[in-house]
């Protein structure tokens, strides 16, 4: 019961291409496997929610650099029990910028979903975040807080993100940015 919501929202996605669309298939699959698909301590992996956070011009997104992982990444994280993961991605976002404003895009329906793998950590064994991703809106003239998950955060345009990044689940959304928003 509590994995509908999910299960409802990855129904409706639609994925911009192939491996995306094998991603979607991995994650429906998870879900249904693991009741506790939710709660971190499934050791296989959990599902997580993550915020891509853009502008009102919709030329810029905002990005953390991860402390753990030193990349810069969309804001997310741990579901730890809810089963909303809209509500996961927004809490996250607010958490992780401090930004107290954030508007859902696309009527809060899935924006990406992407599994990747996290390398083992200090008592953690490697294993999977099968994230679903949603879009949101903020003030780039907001203050922004750098929780003590980042090393730091920044308005990056679409370009910028472009020309750095070597992460094809970034340049995945910054496509999806450019043609779906």
């Amino acid at each position: 019961m509590h994995r509908r919501f999910l299960l409802e929202k990855l129904s409706q996605h639609s994925p911009i291409d192939e491996h995306e669309a094998a991603m979607l298939l991995d994650i429906i699959d998870f879900v249904n496997r693991y009741p506790n698909c939710f709660e971190r301590e499934l050791e296989v992996g959990h599902i997580t929610g993550s915020a891509w956070i853009i502008d009102s011009d919709r030329s810029h997104a905002l990005l953390t650099h991860h402390r753990k992982l030193d990349r810069w990444l969309q804001l997310g994280g741990h579901s730890d029990g809810q089963a909303n993961t809209l509500e996961v991605a927004l809490r996250e976002g607010r958490e992780e910028s401090g930004l107290t404003e954030l508007r859902p895009l696309l009527d809060g329906a899935i924006f990406d979903v992407d599994v990747h793998l996290i390398p083992a950590r200090k008592q953690e064994p490697e294993h999977y975040h099968y994230d679903v991703r949603f879009l949101f809106e903020a003030d780039r003239q907001a203050a922004l807080t750098i929780s003590d998950e980042s090393h730091d955060l920044a308005w990056m345009s679409l370009d910028e993100i472009e020309a750095q990044s070597d992460d094809e689940s970034i340049l995945r959304m910054v496509r999806k940015s450019r043609e779906r928003v």
